[in-house]
């Protein structure tokens, strides 16, 4: 067995024989031309047709992806209008002589230079889109059918890169997954896989051609291949899969349906995520939105701080590819059980009552400054809400409300507009209960952080397994709490959420409804079963 590791699009379970594609090799010759005008009237048809493909391709990618997804091919058949992109390639065949493919090449290279060579990484790789029409004419020069790359039964697809264009053109009943050498989680591509709802991996180095008609697993929540996986690998990674068509199975019974009790009560069900190889999930399984993007996983998964551009990029990635749906991003919760090397934390005797969450943030304001930059650039793109973990106070707030005013000043005096967006706190202490009134007149929304709630008014380590015999989850006290922060936040039009564990349980879930509970955000595989449950519940019955 061989195991190559890349980047996962989607967490997600992919089976079968691999399909090696291999582009058609062409040759653009650079003979000098003496019918100009013919090789004009090739490049318009050309262009022309690109744009009607593209045009077709959007409309493929609606039923496929849904609109916001597909809006890359109304931008592509747009670029193609571009007066300076035509002119350049036409001024190549008239002055230079060259034939139609030499001039497309030579002309939309030159641009994706341009875009390759910016400052900001997400316009660095639209480049990809002017490589991807760049093609679209280069195919309709050359005669080659981009239908052809996929083969005739089912199969994982193996190629160096796909463009947006090619990954919409294939046939979702014959692909079982996609695995690249190239591409990036942020391209366009990415974005539609995860659409699409098809488990792939980008920046793989180790794809081979001999893999050609081997079985193999993509396995997206390790973000790794299998080539010719272990019997056991096989039937662990199968149940796996069974269960996740369980998950569509019962998408399929509940999709577009509300999420309303049998009396009439609707409450939003949003999915938490930890970065943007998720954001499939939360489409796959209909989730509302996003009530928990931890991202701490954006600093989890770097080697050195990530810059405001590479947060601005993970962030915008989120809100923009779920926009309208609200994503809630938490501000860095690093500390306590999430460590990371390059920052120099201290050793602490007690960490999960130590400098973790808001307080790192609040005694290192440059670095949490660079956070807020980025989210505040990212509000611009869809629906965010920015939410404080552990505040205890309404100082705290306070100061994190003024750091996110000095940014505000910042970007704009660098010319960036930021878009709107909403404040919110986790309530995971009992201080942040016993004032919570407090706190819901200076925010928008509360979220109950279930798990630390429970660990700092129980005084239970929940890292120590020994103490499980005295840890209840569903501990009156707690429970208590829950209601507490619910009608102090309800007293001052603040809505209330629950992101941790216990927004799962389903023993619990008409509890929480009948609390008055305004969304409950989950793991997005729990997502489908917390909608049946609400949908079976009857408030006005008596308990």
């Amino acid at each position: 067995m061989q195991v190559a590791t890349g980047k996962s699009v989607l967490n997600g379970i992919a089976i079968g024989k691999i399909k090696v594609y291999t582009p058609p090799k062409v040759t653009i010759s650079e003979d000098l031309i003496e019918d100009i005008e013919a090789e004009l009237k090739r490049f318009d048809a050309a262009r022309e047709k690109a744009i009607t493909q593209q045009n077709a391709l959007y409309e493929k990618a609606v039923i496929d992806a849904g609109e916001d997804s597909a809006e890359v091919f109304s931008v592509h058949a747009m670029m193609l209008e571009d007066d300076d992109l035509i002119d350049a390639t036409k001024e190549i065949i008239k002055n230079q002589k060259h034939n139609a493919e030499y001039a497309t090449k030579i002309a939309f290279n030159n641009q994706a230079k341009v875009f390759a060579e910016m400052d900001d990484p997400y316009m660095k790789e639209r480049s990809a889109d002017i490589y991807d029409i760049e093609q679209a004419v280069l195919n309709v020069l050359f005669g080659i059918d981009p239908e052809s790359m996929q083969g005739k039964e089912p199969a994982i697809l193996v190629a160096n890169d796909l463009t947006p264009s090619e990954t919409v053109r294939l046939d979702k009943s014959l692909l079982l997954g996609i695995i690249t050498r190239q591409g990036s989680l942020n391209s366009h591509t990415a974005i539609l896989a995860r659409s699409m709802g098809i488990p792939a991996l980008v920046q793989c180095g180790e794809v081979q051609s001999k893999w050609d008609g081997k079985t193999a697993i993509i396995d997206g929540y390790n973000s790794c291949v299998y080539i010719d996986p272990t019997e056991d690998l096989m039937a662990s990674l199968k149940a796996k899969q069974d269960n996740e068509k369980k998950q569509k199975a019962l998408l399929q019974e509940l999709k577009g349906q509300s999420n309303t009790t049998i009396d009439g009560k609707t409450i939003k069900v949003y999915a938490n995520i930890g970065g943007p190889s998720d954001i499939g999930l939360v489409q796959q399984n209909d989730a509302g939105g996003v009530g928990l993007f931890r991202s701490e996983f954006v600093y989890l998964n770097a080697k050195d701080y990530p810059s405001e551009d590479e947060q601005f990029n993970a962030y915008r990635l989120a809100v923009e590819s779920l926009a309208p749906k609200q994503v809630i991003i938490r501000t860095c919760d690093i500390g306590a059980d999430k460590q990371v090397g390059y920052m120099g934390m201290h050793k602490e005797d007690n960490p999960a009552m130590g400098c973790r969450a808001i307080r790192l943030c609040l005694t290192r304001r440059d670095f949490f400054k660079t956070q807020l930059r980025a989210l505040l650039r990212a509000a611009s793109y869809g629906n965010l809400g920015i939410m404080f973990p552990m505040i205890i106070s309404t100082r705290e707030l306070h100061e994190c409300k003024e750091l996110l005013a000095e940014c505000t000043k910042e970007l704009n005096a660098r010319g960036i507009t930021v878009g709107n967006y909403s404040i919110g706190v986790m309530i995971e202490t009992p201080a942040a209960v016993m004032i919570a009134d407090e706190l819901a007149e200076e925010c928008d929304f509360f979220s109950i952080g279930t798990n630390d709630l429970t660990q700092y008014t129980l005084a239970i380590d929940r890292q120590n397994a020994s103490l499980d015999p005295f840890l209840d989850t569903h501990h009156p006290a707690v429970l208590r709490e829950i209601q507490m922060t619910i009608d102090a936040g309800h007293r001052h039009g603040t809505w209330v959420g629950i992101c941790g564990e216990l927004g799962a349980d389903l023993s619990l879930t008409e509890t929480f409804l009948r609390m008055g509970v305004d969304e409950l955000s989950v793991n997005p595989v729990s997502v489908l079963p917390l909608r049946k449950t609400i949908r079976g519940i009857n408030l006005k019955k008596e308990k």
